[in-house]
């Protein structure tokens, strides 16, 4: 594709041992075979926001990254029935820079696979001015979804990830092209 757009994976659990890694590393190999995108990763537990939202150098280059891409997909886990605090850091650090912006998530979790924690983001998002789109991937029971070497035959998940995909390609290019012709008013 002549013109990729700027994807920026979050992945949002700073926990020590988390599980985070083995789905965002499967994730970023699907991802990662779409021509229509150029691929980034912040991770949360190597980007130092501090939570009192000062402005620091890392929260500088943060925005910027945040301000260069076109969309956005975090990585959730689902704590205590909500998403991480760390997440929620890195949401209120950036403020103009996320509208205007499609972000999709993929989830993962006990029973709940982390959708709990994804409908609250959704609001979350909204009130940023962000596009949430429809399609989600989750994983219930999620160490018991992957192998060894990190890939899953989970058919629902799978599948689910190619229409994120797609989804997040077709509102990516929309919105792009909607704030080149006409910067979003915020």
């Amino acid at each position: 594709m002549d013109d990729p757009l700027r994807l920026e994976v979050m992945v949002a659990s700073t926990r020590p041992g988390r599980f985070a890694p083995v789905v965002a590393e499967w994730f970023l190999r699907v991802a990662g075979a779409d021509a229509r995108f150029d691929i980034g990763v912040i991770d949360l537990a190597d980007t130092p926001l501090p939570v009192d939202l000062t402005e620091t150098a890392v929260v500088a280059a943060y925005r910027e990254r945040v301000a260069a891409a076109d969309a956005f997909v975090a990585i959730t886990s689902e704590y205590n029935h909500g998403y991480p605090a760390s997440l929620k850091t890195a949401l209120d650090t950036a403020k103009r820079e996320w509208r205007g912006k499609p972000i999709g998530f993929v989830s993962y979790g006990g029973l709940s696979g982390g959708l709990r924690a994804v409908e609250q983001l959704r609001q979350v998002v909204a009130e940023i001015h962000m596009v949430s789109v429809r399609e989600t991937v989750s994983f219930h029971e999620a160490k018991r979804k992957f192998d060894t070497a990190g890939e899953t035959q989970d058919g629902a998940a799978v599948d689910a990830a190619d229409r994120l995909l797609r989804q997040l390609a077709w509102w990516g290019r929309t919105l792009r092209a909607a704030r080149a012709a006409d910067p979003y008013p915020g």
